[in-house]
């Protein structure tokens, strides 16, 4: 097979490439930008931009199987249109490139966060309603570019989508904004911890669950590759096992926490960054708790590890990077 994946440079996507080389599979690296976080291996490499249509016929020619992973995550908002342009506009794109293409299956990357989280309380499957207007652009965008790609399946295109929950694991290279809270916590640089929490899945159960929905996946069909809920302490704690580092003694409660988002969403907007605090991150943490994965354990043979192993795994591979402020082998002797 040879196979194609969009966002290749990415956290997710630069794991998918090695897992599909191990494989045996052909792979062309499909990016925007390089960033080095493929370097060395046998793989082709095409620049492209979803955004950019002509510039997608020679990113799909020839390929049997599109992983779709290209998109913008903003906790700010559209960034002058940069999320729906890429996560809308850029999802129908390499679907309709795709289907010209005669490609044979195409994998598209949706997110948890394409489904309303918003009741604590609810029980989250692939018949849960969608996000609306009222929910942040990073959902909403998300939604939408499912629905565009659908509409390429109606014409034709054998399309599948995924939706993985909060990834989470080794190869986190960029870092991603968890892989940033982790090292954070190991440079002991984060004073409180936020209360709330969310659904984890590790990133090769995600890549795992993708090329078995493009190996076996129902054409139109969605499939949840969620792992396990956990508390922010929770994952704090399953940090300080490997790094040595101690969680932080308070939690902010509740209603501070909600009181100061706000002022995140002012600042980030101010200053063009993502604060680990505003009101999209909480969104977040106070999101439903019980995502079911059984469809995709039942189709898919998705099985998600534990979450304490996929810390551990993230720590041990920042070390090997040299990523941590002290080396894992220093903590192991108590020095």
């Amino acid at each position: 097979m040879k196979a194609a994946v969009t966002g290749a440079s990415g956290f997710i996507g630069s794991v998918l490439v090695r897992e599909l080389l191990d494989r045996g599979c052909a792979v062309r690296a499909v990016m925007h930008q390089d960033n080095g976080s493929l370097a060395g291996l046998d793989i082709e490499r095409v620049t492209a931009d979803v955004r950019e249509p002509d510039s997608l016929p020679q990113a799909v020619q020839g390929i049997d199987t599109v992983f779709h992973l290209a998109s913008v995550i903003s906790l700010v908002g559209d960034r002058g249109g940069l999320v729906s342009e890429t996560n809308i506009e850029g999802a129908r794109n390499i679907a309709n490139a795709s289907l010209a293409a005669g490609v044979k299956r195409f994998v598209h990357f949706s997110s948890i966060h394409a489904f309303d989280l918003r009741d604590s309380k609810a029980n989250i499957d692939e018949e849960t309603p969608r996000a609306g207007d009222s929910h942040p652009i990073y959902d909403r965008t998300k939604w939408a570019g499912e629905q565009a790609v659908r509409g390429v399946i109606a014409k034709g295109l054998d399309g599948v989508i995924v939706h993985p929950s909060g990834v989470i694991g080794p190869g986190d290279h960029q870092p991603s904004r968890i892989g940033q809270v982790l090292l954070d916590l190991e440079r002991g640089k984060l004073p409180a911890l936020v209360p709330g929490g969310f659904d984890w899945v590790d990133v090769r159960d995600v890549v795992s669950g993708a090329i078995a929905a493009g190996e076996r996946g129902r054409t139109g069909e969605s499939y949840l590759l969620s792992g396990h809920w956990h508390s922010s302490r929770e994952l704090a704690e399953f940090g300080a096992e490997v790094s040595g580092a101690a969680p932080p003694r308070m939690t902010v409660p509740m209603w501070l926490v909600r009181g100061l988002a706000p002022f995140g969403d002012l600042w980030g907007h101010m200053t063009k960054t993502e604060p680990q605090l505003n009101s999209d991150s909480l969104a977040a943490l106070r999101a439903a708790r019980q995502i079911s994965h059984q469809k995709a354990a039942d189709e898919l043979g998705h099985q998600p590890r534990a979450i304490r192993a996929s810390v551990h795994d993230a720590y041990r591979w920042f070390d090997e990077r040299n990523m941590l402020s002290k080396p894992l082998g220093e903590v192991s002797r108590g020095s």
